[in-house]
């Protein structure tokens, strides 16, 4: 009977790669495409399928699909998506749906790893980064180790984030989530793991194709070694990939003050990122130091 979970899983395993690496790298579409392909009716394989691709659907900011196809009845895994895509859906909301995901985690009797993932999530947005770890205290899968990694990235805390890629490398140390957790905590390092993260970012680029997600990854290497220019070059590849993209977008405004662009295109830049991301972290931020710069000037003329 272990031999048949074993194979079972092994199985399932093999079936989803592609769909959950290209989930990982940022390739939403193809996780998409892959997910809706016909699988055969084995183990919790379609199930699991489902669960990527609403999380690429999310990625692509298509929250309307998911609130709409996940219903009452549907699989308990599945069901804290929706709860995501509200979140993200209503930010007048937040607060009821905070109480709705504190609901669920005291009734959460065993571990969801679904729920784990929103939770951190949620928790992540709002800045809550003792409530994400708690909420993955107990999950060791590679995903949950990762996400305690950017966790503690976050924190400024390379010290503990340096632990948990210790403990991804002793399960998995070739997976494509070890390999950007080790990326990630390189660009964090700094100086000549830089060049590190960049090669790895380039090595699974090679394997598995140009995502927006590596790309823009590969311009923060660029960044941290002032090579501007290089930098400029990756994130107009990237917003090819993808118009849209947050971080590519606010990459480019960063190095738009090293690279000498027009006023007139940072100012375009920067309401591009208004329009799209009107609450994000970035954009709430710059609005509140244009209003205390605002203020300081009215200061200086009364």
């Amino acid at each position: 009977m272990t031999d048949l979970v074993k194979q079972a899983e092994s199985y399932e395993a093999n079936e989803l790669f592609d769909i959950k690496n290209s989930y990982y790298i940022g390739n939403y579409q193809q996780c998409i495409n892959d997910a809706q392909k016909e699988p055969p009716n084995y183990g919790n394989l379609r199930l699991q399928r489902d669960i990527f691709m609403y999380r690429a659907y999310l990625a692509q900011k298509k929250y309307s699909i998911v609130i709409a196809e996940i219903k009452a009845n549907s699989p308990p895994e599945l069901k804290p998506f929706k709860l995501l895509a509200e979140y993200l859906q209503n930010p007048d909301n937040r607060s009821s749906i905070l109480k709705a995901l504190e609901q669920e985690l005291e009734n959460m009797y065993e571990i969801n790893h679904s729920l784990v993932i929103v939770a951190t999530t949620i928790y992540n947005h709002e800045h809550n980064y003792e409530s994400a770890l708690r909420v993955l205290k107990n999950d060791d899968s590679l995903e949950g180790l990762t996400l305690s990694l950017i966790i503690y990235l976050r924190m400024n805390r390379v010290d503990l984030a340096s632990k948990e890629l210790k403990k991804l490398k002793e399960k998995d140390e070739d997976a494509t989530l070890t390999q950007m957790a080790q990326a990630w905590l390189n660009l964090a390092l700094g100086g000549d793991k830089l060049q590190e993260a960049y090669y790895i970012f380039q090595e699974l680029t090679d394997k598995y194709g140009v995502t927006a997600l590596l790309l823009n990854s590969q311009s923060v290497c660029y960044i941290g070694q002032c090579e501007y220019k290089k930098a400029e070059i990756t994130l107009q590849d990237a917003l090819e990939k993808d118009s849209n993209d947050i971080d590519s977008l606010v990459n480019s405004l960063f190095i738009s003050v090293h690279t000498k662009v027009s006023a007139d295109v940072a100012k375009r830049q920067l309401n591009i990122l208004r329009d799209a991301y009107p609450n994000s972290d970035f954009i709430e931020n710059y609005n509140k130091k244009e209003a205390e710069f605002d203020a300081l000037s009215q200061s200086y003329q009364q």
